[in-house]
């Protein structure tokens, strides 16, 4: 019995310390074509032999805030959310990944320590590209440096609508404003109604910029207004041009 115990146990130190399996670098590649068309033959060579990936389990840290930035991250698969520690120890959720989405990188540019901090909200396959690497490439390539311009202008873009929308809307305007980002970031299951993720409702709050029993007392005000179904952690969108008009006037 104690031989199973520590035969077990040599297994799961091995398994720990094992490096972990690489997809086919050519999916790789397909999956972040805009990033190596900015490349060379050289330097996508260059970024090959240091790109890793990882699976990744649901609530699994990615990061934290205040931890040094050592890579730039591409999501291949599954969804991560973006979050920042607030008044109290409340988190505020202020961006959400979907694939293919690149992450982690702001902060590079004029720190070097994370701030805000990247959990998976489910099962994830991740890349993880090193940042030393790519601050080199992009010192003799504008190209590469013009493709994170690119994407910090949009995050910006964003954020500045969020930031009116959290700021000016009321509660319900707020939570409609949620689901329907959560539809157009994700989209639907099969039926065409139900999103394509299962946020808990302190989640779908701390992306609401509301408490906890404020989402779920207006998700059940919708529910029983026939705007949404509620499954669980499901959620069907059933009068998705009301939401839209609580949107934009709540």
């Amino acid at each position: 019995m104690l031989f199973h115990i520590f035969a077990l146990l040599n297994m799961y130190l091995i398994s720990q310390i094992m490096p972990k399996k690489k997809i086919d670098m050519a999916q790789v590649k397909a999956a972040m074509l805009d990033l190596f068309n900015c490349l060379t033959r050289e330097e996508q060579t260059l970024l090959e032999e240091s790109v890793t990936t990882r699976k990744l389990k649901r609530n699994e840290r990615i990061f934290c805030e205040g931890q040094p930035i050592d890579h730039i991250y591409c999501l291949f698969s599954g969804k991560v959310k973006i979050y920042k520690n607030g008044v109290g120890g409340r988190n505020q959720t202020v961006r959400l990944i979907r694939p293919i989405q690149y992450f982690g990188y702001a902060s590079c540019f004029y720190n070097k320590e994370h701030i805000t901090s990247a959990t998976a909200l489910e099962t994830c396959l991740l890349a993880s590209l090193p940042v030393s690497l790519l601050m080199q490439i992009m010192q003799r390539n504008s190209n590469l440096a013009m493709f994170f311009i690119r994407k910090l202008s949009e995050a910006l873009v964003q954020a500045d609508e969020r930031t009116v929308s959290l700021t000016q809307k009321h509660i319900r305007g707020r939570l409609a404003e949620a689901l329907l980002f959560l539809k157009e970031c994700y989209g639907l299951e099969e039926d065409g109604y139900t999103l394509s993720i299962y946020m808990s409702r302190e989640d779908l709050a701390n992306l609401s910029n509301m408490t906890t029993s404020n989402a779920i007392r207006t998700l059940s005000a919708f529910a029983a207004e026939k705007l949404i179904v509620i499954d669980g952690r499901k959620i069907k969108i059933i009068q998705e041009k009301e939401l839209e008009r609580i949107s934009k006037f709540g």
